[in-house]
C-alpha cells in the first residue's frame, strides 16, 4: 500500500502497542511519535481529539493525498484509509 502512516502514542499505551504489532505483522510501515516527548505532536493530538491527548491517534496520508486522522483505529480502518 502506498502512502504514509504516522502514529502518535505514549510508552504506556496498550492500544498503541496492539496496533503497532498488528501493523508490523501486516507489513504496514509507520512513523511513531511519542507525544510525551514532542509538545508540537501533543498539541496536534489535542486538536484532533477535542482537547484530549487520546492515543493512539493515527494520521494516514494515502497516495491520493487526502489525509485522515483517526483515534484508536482498528487495523482494518488503517488499511481502508491507506487504500482511499
Amino acid at each position: 500500500m502506498l502512502g504514509t502512516v504516522t502514529m502518535y502514542s505514549t510508552t504506556w499505551c496498550g492500544y498503541c502497542r496492539r496496533l503497532k504489532s498488528q501493523m508490523d505483522r501486516e507489513g504496514i510501515a509507520y512513523t511513531e511519535i511519542n507525544i510525551e516527548l514532542d509538545p508540537e505532536s501533543a498539541a496536534f493530538v489535542e486538536k484532533a481529539n477535542g482537547g484530549n491527548q487520546t492515543v493512539p491517534t493515527v494520521l494516514v496520508v494515502p497516495a491520493s493525498g487526502e489525509q485522515s486522522v483517526m483515534t484508536n483505529p482498528s487495523l482494518a480502518q488503517v488499511k481502508q484509509a491507506l487504500a482511499a
